[in-house]
């Protein structure tokens, strides 16, 4: 197989970029086991006056892959894949007896993969999402040992050689992120192919070479983890009663633009109005509250809306306000100011509030 017609095979599966981002954000590891259909190899052999045209087969094995990446926040993520198949020897070709050994696959892949979000119709990422890829890498073709017979033939193959490989993949993920944060099991199909290999070997004790066709069908469960994935908020410890003398809270407002977490110079004005404000009203307590509009994904907004309230904390903290005084902590988009549809961008659920009590 040429490099031209390589190339275009794995852009089989393409990448969509019409839906809704997923909220993969930061770094991910990721492990699979499974099944691998090596199709039937059509081969040339050739050397020592002989030229012949023959298919070798091989019987269902299995495969392992290992990965790791990293996840954009957009739906798109990039990952380096570790990979191993094994075959054992069918046929060395056809109408072959006495025949044995094995074919061994391994290498490195460089994938490219786009994570579906299907909330608009009812399901949540945290419970299932699909995803495809494609990916490029180099992979070593190791026979071990194959042999195979027939009447006045013997034909052995014991040798490596590495080439360009390809591949496509079709998979999901089911959130487990119920039992452990960031975990979900995922189910994957993948097509992997690489040009033509050239193995060694000897035909009647003659040096011979064999060039065939390296196509595979791997079906694959496994784990994934992402380390950045969203906790729980902290549940906050009931505050002490209050003194005999009560005092009226006061509530300062932080807004930002869409899907952001940097301050403004307003929002650092607020913030420092707040700051200075603690000294004044002798404050025991400051809370410090994000939140976010619909525009996103409830998981996605729990994690900006805890962003933007750990840059306003930052910024209180760089004013002369003990962290130890404050209260950390995050709501996503479950206590709009305005409510509204999911989907909906408002500006005034873009929020940090800073309680002084």
């Amino acid at each position: 197989m040429s490099l031209k017609k390589a190339l275009l095979a794995a852009t089989v599966l393409s990448l969509p970029i019409a839906a809704q981002a997923q909220p993969i954000t930061g770094l991910y590891v990721g492990a699979g086991a499974g099944v691998n259909y090596r199709q039937d190899s059509n081969f040339d052999l050739r050397g020592a006056g002989i030229n012949l045209r023959d298919r070798s087969e091989t019987r269902v094995g299995w495969a392992g892959v290992g990965s790791i990446g990293w996840g954009f926040g957009n739906g798109f993520r990039a990952e380096i894949e570790g990979n191993y198949r094994f075959n054992q020897v069918d046929h060395a070709f056809r109408g072959s007896r006495l025949n044995g050994g094995g074919v061994h696959q391994y290498g490195a892949m460089v994938n490219a993969l786009y994570d579906f979000d299907l909330s608009g119709f009812g399901v949540s990422p945290r419970t299932f999402s699909p995803y495809l890829g494609v990916g490029v890498g180099y992979v070593w073709s190791q026979y071990r040992n194959v042999r195979g017979a027939v009447p006045g033939a013997s034909l052995r193959l014991n040798d490596t050689d590495g080439q360009f490989a390809y591949q496509g993949i079709v998979g999901g993920a089911f959130g487990l992120g119920d039992v452990v944060p960031g975990l979900a099991l995922t189910v994957e199909y993948r097509f992997m192919g690489t040009l033509e290999p050239t193995i060694n070997g000897t035909l009647n004790g003659r040096a011979v070479r064999a060039e065939g066709t390296n196509y595979n069908h791997t079906g694959l469960i496994g784990l994934r983890y992402a380390f950045n994935a969203p906790r729980p908020a902290p549940v906050v410890a009931p505050a002490p009663a209050p003194a005999p003398v009560q005092q009226v809270a006061r509530t300062y407002l932080v807004f930002f633009d869409w899907n952001r977490a940097d301050l403004t110079d307003r929002a650092r004005q607020i913030i420092a109005e707040a700051a200075t404000a603690r000294t004044t009203v002798s404050s025991t307590r400051i809370e410090v509250s994000g939140h976010a509009d619909r525009s996103g994904t409830p998981q996605y907004n729990q994690a900006l809306s805890m962003r933007r309230a750990e840059a306003v904390a930052a910024e209180l903290a760089r004013r002369g306000v003990p962290r130890s005084e404050m209260v950390i902590q995050a709501f996503g988009e479950s206590r709009p100011l305005v409510p509204t549809a999911d989907g909906v961008r408002e500006p005034q659920n873009r929020r940090v509030e800073i309680v002084l009590r």
